[in-house]
């Protein structure tokens, strides 16, 4: 099945990266490296490379970050009420379609009668055309995934925590261990391995960004909020260029591989 699927087809991209395909035509014209150039040489290449890292980046501190530490606040003594309804509270959003959530957010966002707007004006605030706004439009689509995602990274690592042997929490707690102190030098080293994969989640995530972006902006206004994922869709099938789209999904898929290769050799994942 991961050979007919995944390899297969992995191949079949690479290769297709080479010629110049349509989907009208049968036929295919090789063309080397002419693809790669005109991909690398495109002048939205770099607005996308630094859109996806952008999002990368606040993902990484935010999903796995605050994800990671309302989870270590769920398993505390502090939510043993209550914990299983938190839990579900965070973890909701991550239920909801992509698309719905996009569409959502774009009234949230609305300049007229958006929430955001509304709220401003209530308390005589400037208003701002949020998803117009070149300089902001990025950043509006990266919260709005910040709050859709962050609640299923929380329920990754509290199932980590919880597989930890209360033996050890108890353990420390008799040496006089404080909960920071358990949190950094037995849960979390403990926990590694769930860690990497939500890292890993988060990372693969961040480079096949495209439902978010499509609901929302379609990579505008100009090409401010334009992202790999979308441009690959765009040059499939709106351009009929599929030579280019297959350069794309071959970028994509080196970057994620590369860094995640990265992640594990720092991490040392599967050593003893």
């Amino acid at each position: 099945m991961v050979l007919v699927f995944v390899y297969i087809p992995v191949i079949f991209n690479f290769v297709y990266s080479f010629f110049r395909l349509s989907s009208y035509s049968a036929g295919k014209t090789f063309v080397g490296f002419d693809n790669y150039r005109r991909f690398f040489s495109d002048d939205i290449f770099p607005i996308m490379l630094k859109n996806n890292f952008l999002y990368c980046i606040i993902s990484l501190i935010v999903q796995v970050g605050f994800g990671t530490i309302v989870a270590l606040l769920l398993e505390s003594k502090l939510a043993v009420k209550f914990k299983n309804v938190y839990r579900n509270i965070y973890y909701l959003p991550a239920l909801i379609s992509i698309t719905a959530v996009g569409l959502m957010f774009t009234f949230i966002y609305e300049p007229n009668m958006g929430f955001i707007n509304s709220v401003l004006k209530v308390f005589d605030l400037p208003t701002r055309s949020w998803l117009g706004d070149s300089k902001l439009a990025i950043y509006c689509i990266i919260a709005m995934s910040q709050w859709q995602f962050t609640g299923y990274i929380t329920l990754l690592m509290v199932v980590a925590f919880q597989n930890i042997s209360t033996d050890y929490i108890e353990a420390a707690e008799i040496d006089g261990a404080g909960p920071i102190r358990r949190a950094l030098n037995i849960q979390l080293p403990l926990a590694k391995e769930q860690l990497l994969v939500c890292i890993i989640i988060t990372v693969i995530g961040a480079f096949k960004l495209y439902t978010e972006v499509y609901a929302t902006t379609s990579g505008g206004p100009g090409n401010s909020s334009q992202v790999l994922g979308l441009y690959l869709y765009q040059q499939a099938f709106l351009h009929d260029d599929l030579g280019m789209a297959a350069v794309a999904g071959v970028f994509i898929f080196a970057i994620t591989v590369v860094l995640s290769i990265i992640q594990i050799k720092i991490t040392g994942s599967g050593k003893d």
